[in-house]
């Protein structure tokens, strides 16, 4: 993925501020600790104007992670919500990558950040797609020698800024031997995720994809492809995986919010059935771009509309 793009204004603890004035102190709880929590949304072009997609759904995904590490987000979900849309209409920005982050901000260095400010942003970028060409042509996975932490460890459902760091190991090791992104496997050894995605199988006109139980986050692009594919006819399936069902695989594909729908072609240096996006995938990757542009009204609620002017 291409550097980011700065953007005017982000906001800030409560207010709108210049980009680079949002400025945190070097000893932040979160920056040692990785005492934070984050989203990854998604706003696109529609013929009504900007769109945030599952927008609530996020917010409310944010508030269950702090909840999980004691973290008291000190703003309400309307707030969040209401500053994302407005950050969008001061930015003039259609198609972004919004990432609200919540942390434990400098006070202590106890493990126990009870006394830690929390400190709250929300910043929105301009990003194309996620892992270059792969929407059109496939990504080249490797299945990772760095294991997915087990949720008796690390709440799995959740989005810490520390666990990422797993996930950073994978993507190292796989850009290192010319793969385009990594693939986990479990403490148990099954099938998990990508670095930042999940994962899907086809198999004989179905669609098959793992639940909690496999140690993997829900994706809400997850949720949603589900649903699309219930609405056209695709059978669907949640199962855990196992390197077997990649390699007996009519076509695989990852899910996320940067991620999209992108088609997985090739494993570890082998063709998924004939090395191309396969027809399934191509249909729901449709499917799910008709949704995020407002093109589909079964699934209009799914969007947040930014204001066309600031109040």
């Amino acid at each position: 993925m291409a550097p980011f793009v700065k953007a005017e204004t982000l906001w800030f603890n409560g207010a709108f501020v210049p980009w680079d004035d949002a400025r945190v102190h070097v000893m932040a709880h979160g920056l040692h600790y990785g005492t934070g929590v984050f989203e990854g949304i998604r706003s696109y072009a529609t013929d009504d104007g900007p769109a945030v997609f599952r927008l609530d759904d996020h917010i409310t995904r944010l508030f269950a992670s702090a909840a999980l590490y004691e973290l008291e987000i000190p703003y309400t979900a309307a707030e969040l919500t209401s500053a994302t849309l407005e950050l969008l209409t001061r930015n003039r920005l259609t198609r972004t990558y919004i990432r609200p982050i919540a942390f434990f901000d400098a006070h202590s260095l106890n493990l126990w950040p009870r006394e830690c400010p929390v400190s709250v942003a929300i910043a929105a970028m301009p990003l194309g797609a996620y892992l270059g060409d792969g929407l059109t042509k496939g990504v080249r996975v490797c299945i990772s020698s760095v294991r997915r932490f087990d949720a008796s460890a690390i709440p799995t459902t959740g989005k810490a800024c520390g666990q990422y760091v797993n996930s950073v190991r994978a993507v190292q090791e796989a850009l290192r031997r010319g793969f385009d992104e990594a693939i986990f496997l479990n403490q148990r050894g099954d099938v998990a995720e990508g670095s930042g995605e999940n994962l899907f199988v086809v198999k004989d006109g179905a669609i098959v994809t793992n639940g909690e139980d496999a140690d993997v986050l829900p994706g809400i692009t997850r949720a949603s492809v589900l649903e699309i594919a219930s609405a056209l006819g695709i059978p669907s399936r949640v199962r855990s995986l196992s390197l077997d069902d990649l390699s007996s695989a009519d076509e695989l594909f990852f899910t996320g919010t940067a991620a999209e729908v992108t088609p997985v072609c090739n494993v570890d240096g082998n063709a998924v059935g004939d090395g191309t996006p396969g027809p399934i995938t191509l249909r729901l990757q449709q499917a799910f771009f008709d949704v995020v542009h407002g093109r589909d009204p079964r699934f209009r609620h799914w969007l947040s509309f930014a204001p066309a002017e600031v109040a």
